[in-house]
């Protein structure tokens, strides 16, 4: 089956509008042709490189165009983007690279030293390639520039099917490893029609590319959907409040995807108020519940606002809420998009009444098509055709949707997710803890932060703050818990398991977390 993926996006979009704005970039703006032709630059100098049909090819980076060029490269040799957190760690990032099986890493300015900490320990990645030149002007560079600028730009167009692997997007692991979603072509696809229909997006779409485009709603909540319609991305590097909302003023954006930490940060910030916003018409917020003030602050902007509910697992979308039912229906995530299904599951999996608290199954082309490498993981996740999503939630009266609580207790903060059991298993890796709990508790900049319990080994006493930069050669910031607590013992069950909700008792309250 031809032309069924991703790869031949920016073609198709060059017969309608090859004019139009695609991508904008730090002052630099390229059309659609233009950035189709830079795409088949970048799908030739893979192909120099011997990516060819079913290799994994990775990007890491801060947002940058490089990263779109090889998403669309790769759909034209129909290989596989495998794209990287910029946040990891070595050895967290390592295992990413390995498990997938990358042969060619891209990676951006600020990664060179990661390239050069991985480059020994992963003979399988044959080539590491720089996006752009270092930021301290260092020789290793630009890369990818000589690459493009050598290779060939005629059309290539390997036969990708839908139901084909079009990237691998790494989850964090509940049990101490992440995990590979599938997302195929057709899963892409189909949340793009989700997704365009959700937000009526058009070809005048200017869309900013905000979230970091290695996190699934960066990448699908309204980037892909844009240019897919004929629309442009405008892509900043990182997330900065004054800075965003000049660039959503001088480039006229009109939509883009954030969590509900920058939209709270943005409106906090003193510019907020006389900036000319009157060019955006929707923003599309998801990662955690949108506080009802921060909704009010950007709807009284005039700008719709639709809550969602999503996962890498979908690629991601879900559910939305619309502006319209937003104060009605507060707490609430909406409904299921329209070409998905949604259910609430009792454990015995008949499904749960209304009001009746359940898991969480979805259902829909946007479904992955599994873990990449993890058959019994699978076959855990998806049943009968169904993604149970380990989230609990229920289902009112007029079908709105309600997350109740995680069944896998993650945590999200400032738009991350963080699985306590991967950074309990980094904590027990250090000689004086014995036993260690994380819970989430509630924080006023990042919406959650992590709690570690930890019992130490006896006669050690481990200071606190030493623990926290410990881990921090184990994880990824973001990761490592803001508060930890010493105890003499975990509360457990009489089958040995934590009782994580009498530590929720004990350490969470509604008027401040731990000091």
């Amino acid at each position: 089956m031809r032309n069924a993926g991703l790869g031949s996006w920016p073609e198709r979009r060059l017969r309608i509008s090859p004019d139009r704005d695609a991508i904008w970039f730090e002052g630099t703006t390229i059309s659609h042709g233009a950035f189709a032709h830079r795409v088949r630059r970048t799908a030739a100098a893979l192909a120099a490189l011997g990516v060819t049909a079913g290799d994994r090819v990775a990007w890491t980076g801060g947002n940058h165009p490089s990263a779109l060029e090889t998403l669309y490269a790769c759909g034209q040799l129909a290989a596989i983007w495998v794209p990287v957190n910029a946040r990891l760690a070595a050895a967290e990032a390592e295992y990413v690279l390995a498990h997938s099986g990358a042969s060619v890493v891209v990676h951006g300015r600020d990664h060179g030293a990661l390239a050069d900490a991985l480059r020994d320990r992963l003979p399988g990645v044959r080539h590491w390639v720089a996006a752009e030149p270092p930021v301290d002007g260092g020789a290793d560079s630009a890369d990818y520039e000589h690459l493009l600028a050598d290779a060939d730009p005629q059309p290539r167009d390997e036969p990708v099917a839908l139901e084909d692997p079009c990237l691998i997007m790494y989850t964090s692991g509940t049990t101490g490893r992440p995990k590979g979603a599938v997302l195929t072509h057709g899963n892409m696809t189909w949340n793009a029609v989700n997704q365009s229909m959700g937000m009526d997006f058009t070809q005048a779409e200017r869309t900013l590319a905000l979230a970091p485009l290695f996190h699934i709603g960066g990448l699908n909540g309204t980037v892909n959907p844009a240019l897919l319609g004929g629309g442009c991305a405008v892509v900043v590097r990182r997330f900065d409040p004054a800075e965003t909302l000049a660039v959503i003023e001088q480039q006229r954006v009109t939509s883009f995807f954030a969590v509900p930490t920058m939209l709270d940060a943005m409106s906090r910030e003193p510019g907020f108020r006389t900036r000319d916003l009157s060019a955006l018409r929707t923003i599309g917020a998801a990662g955690a519940p949108l506080p009802l003030p921060t909704l009010r602050t950007w709807l009284d902007r005039g700008v719709t606002m639709q809550q969602a509910y999503g996962m890498t697992e979908a690629a991601p979308g879900c559910t939305v809420l619309d502006s319209a039912d937003a104060e009605r229906k507060v707490g609430s995530a909406g409904k299921p998009l329209f070409f998905t299904d949604l259910r609430v599951l009792r454990p015995d999996g008949t499904q749960a009444s209304t009001n009746e608290v359940g898991e969480i199954a979805i259902q829909g082309p946007n479904v992955m098509a599994g873990y990449w490498n993890e058959p019994e993981q699978t076959s855990a996740a998806i049943r009968d055709g169904w993604y149970h999503s380990g989230d609990a939630g229920s289902v009112d009266e007029e079908g709105f949707l309600y997350i109740r609580d995680r069944y896998k207790d993650m945590i999200i903060s400032g738009g991350e997710n963080v699985y306590p059991a991967e950074v309990e298993s980094a904590l027990l890796e250090l000689d004086d803890v014995q036993e260690a709990a994380v819970i989430g508790v509630p924080d006023p900049t990042w919406g959650e932060v992590g709690l570690a319990v930890v019992v130490p080994v006896p006669g050690t006493s481990p200071d606190v703050d030493d623990l926290r930069a410990r881990l921090r050669a184990r994880l990824a910031a973001f990761k490592v818990p803001k508060y930890v607590e010493l105890a003499d013992e975990l509360p457990k069950t009489a089958t040995g398991k934590v009782r994580k909700p009498d530590l929720r008792n004990r350490y969470v309250t509604t008027e401040e977390t731990p000091a």
